[in-house]
């Protein structure tokens, strides 16, 4: 299966990154997935190619038209089709719509094909949201100078959860939110050589050779982490029955000594 993301952005130089760097690049070179830039300017009506204009009722900034953002989105879909492939959701890159995480991205993977639209200013004509834009996703309670990072962020968790991708499948499966046979906890830490840097031993059991106890020992600092660091996990984790009881009785002995974050 071949994926194909096509992105509405007045920057599409921004995401030769996912093309020229990394496991996206490789991903990309070997035709798993294909990515196409569509400028609105190139839509535009006047000979200025103006993509923006005032709010009206006042205020600062500038909103983006409709009528450019909705050609350049139909001809992505249009592409698309012609491609042989449907024409994809759209989804609008906004610090006002469902904060992106893991299950997410793993839903999104069923689609071959997906349209990104790429705000800037203010954001754009609310007409536009109302009758073509299927999805707003969010990274978080922050706003970004636009949606391209939002966008190639999306992207990269995209293309690495794909077949084939990484060069040990297992990488993906293991990491933080990803192992659902574990309630998606945080990763364990990780060490490489040497055996000491910086004063600090690598610990016993990972040179132990010994699968089970390093199996144990991970899971437990899973736990410890994912306790010390994203507490609203770890009781998603409880309340799905995802813990077990030697979990419950681990974390019973460790919890009051682990001050979990603000």
């Amino acid at each position: 299966m071949t994926y194909r993301y096509d992105v509405i952005t007045l920057f599409p130089e921004m995401f030769g990154v996912l093309t020229t760097c990394g496991v996206t690049r490789r991903a990309h070179e070997r035709g798993i997935w294909q990515l196409q830039t569509w400028n609105p300017r190139q839509f535009a009506s006047d000979r200025y190619k103006t993509i923006d204009d005032r709010p009206y009722g006042g205020g600062p900034g500038m909103v983006m038209l409709a009528q450019p953002l909705a050609q350049a989105i139909d001809a992505a879909q249009h592409d698309q089709r012609v491609a042989g492939l449907p024409a994809g959701r759209v989804i609008y890159l906004s610090p006002q719509g469902r904060r992106l995480d893991h299950a997410r991205v793993v839903s999104l993977l069923a689609e071959p094909s997906l349209v990104l639209l790429c705000g800037r200013y203010e954001g754009v004509d609310e007409r536009l949201l109302n009758t073509v834009v299927d999805e707003e996703i969010s990274l978080g309670d922050f706003v970004l100078s636009g949606g391209e990072i939002a966008a190639m962020a999306l992207l990269d968790a995209l293309i690495r959860q794909m077949p084939d991708v990484l060069n040990d499948a297992a990488s993906a499966a293991q990491d933080s939110f990803a192992d659902v046979t574990t309630g998606g906890l945080l990763d364990c830490p990780h060490y490489t050589r040497p055996e000491v840097y910086a004063g600090q031993a690598v610990p016993p059991v990972l040179l132990s050779g010994n699968h089970a106890d390093i199996a144990r020992w991970r899971r437990q600092q899973a736990l410890l982490s994912t306790l010390s660091k994203r507490p609203d996990i770890l009781a998603r984790a409880r309340e799905a029955g995802q813990l077990t009881q030697a979990d419950e009785r681990f974390l019973a002995l460790q919890s009051s000594a682990i001050k979990p974050n603000p």
